[in-house]
């Protein structure tokens, strides 16, 4: 500042260009916050991208198995959307990108330190952005984006069926040994990964269990066990009291209550 208490023209001008930055940042960060937000209004519905990405070889008969289920899926999602009481024809559309080949896994989960965060953050998207430029999925459009990686069974007994997405986020990445035998499975890792972006929470326990009630797609049915459906949020489907498996087909998928409520789906209210 000069003597006579004048700020310089060249200061005025970089404080005026930082304002302008903040401005604009807070402006965008607001119409985010609305964009996801009017995902669970349900006004269209939803576009949604997966790229498959091929952690090695993969069964290329499990892969068009897999690209062949989606239309499946989406009439799935769409019988217990108007279950629940939703009104579009169909909620979920969704488009396939890839499969793309890459070398390495997506980066493992960070701890809850903020240097940790970041850096996950950081080669969470340059992981992503290599998946995007490789599949040619375009950088806006959608409204969530699932990453399933795929690689080979490597124990016929056990599935390796993983995933990690920001609750209320954009994107989900998804984890499976893809054979013949996995492929409606995959599809509900899938589901799982989209409705957490969408703000659905885990309806298990620490060590992996269906929460009860909340992990039942019938919570009112008499008797209540063996359940029909397996909830989405949760891993199995429950068959008894204390016993559960791995859902066989998109048939067993099933949306409870409560997830149907943080969805946002029409008609439906939280269990009291």
């Amino acid at each position: 500042m000069s003597a006579d208490g004048v700020r310089p023209r060249g200061s005025r001008l970089r404080l005026g260009v930082l304002l302008g930055l903040l401005a604009a940042t807070a402006s965008w960060a607001w119409l985010d916050v609305r964009s996801r937000r009017a995902r669970t209004e349900w006004q269209r519905p939803l576009e949604v991208a997966v790229a498959l990405v091929q952690l090695g070889n993969v069964d290329p008969n499990a892969l068009r198995s897999l690209r062949a289920r989606f239309p499946a899926l989406e009439a799935r999602l769409r019988d217990e959307y108007h279950r629940h009481g939703g009104q579009l024809p169909r909620p979920v559309n969704f488009t396939l990108f890839g499969p793309v080949t890459v070398d390495r896994a997506p980066p493992a989960d960070p701890d809850t330190t903020l240097l940790s965060l970041a850096r996950h953050a950081y080669e969470q998207w340059r992981w992503t952005h290599a998946v995007d430029v490789g599949s040619n999925l375009p950088a806006r459009g959608f409204d969530s984006r699932i990453y399933l990686l795929v690689r080979a069974p490597r124990d016929s007994r056990q599935s390796w069926v993983e995933g990690s997405s920001e609750l209320g986020g954009r994107v989900g990445v998804a984890r499976i040994e893809l054979g013949p035998s996995t492929v409606d499975l995959a599809l509900f890792v899938v589901t799982h990964e989209l409705f957490h972006t969408l703000g659905a929470s885990d309806k298990y326990d620490a060590n992996g269990r269906a929460l009860i009630p909340d992990g039942l797609v019938e919570a009112e049915r008499v008797p209540l066990y063996p359940q029909r459906y397996a909830e989405v949020m949760t891993r199995n489907l429950v068959i008894a009291a204390g016993s559960e498996r791995p859902p066989d087909s998109l048939a067993e998928l099933g949306v409870g209550t409560l997830t149907a409520h943080e969805l946002g789906w029409s008609g439906s209210e939280p269990p009291k």
